[in-house]
């Protein structure tokens, strides 16, 4: 019986030996990717806040929509909702054009 709970804990220390040094290896490949960025007027802007404010910009577009079709007032946390669009529309160009 302790031979078995010996060999058990031998199986654990093992497998804790092993995935230590692989996850330090995945952690590494895992960075090695170039990040996505624009150049506007001479100065490197990451692709993310390009996509943020372009997703920002979209849903004041669509609350005008809202106000201008009387649809805004059927619409009960606004709070919610409205960065709940832009986010909708950041994540949906990033998809779109970067992955």
């Amino acid at each position: 019986m302790t031979e078995n709970r010996a060999l058990s804990q031998h199986a654990r220390t093992a497998r804790r030996a092993a995935i230590g040094p692989l996850s330090v290896v995945m952690l590494i490949l895992c960075g090695c990717s170039r990040a996505p960025s624009f150049n506007i007027l001479g100065s490197f802007f990451p692709a993310w806040i390009v996509c943020g404010l372009a997703g920002i910009l979209l849903t004041v577009a669509v609350r005008w929509l809202f106000v201008r079709f009387k649809f805004e007032q059927d619409l009960s946390p606004l709070i919610v909702v409205y960065p709940c669009l832009a986010a909708f529309f950041t994540f949906t160009l990033w998809l779109l054009f970067f992955s």
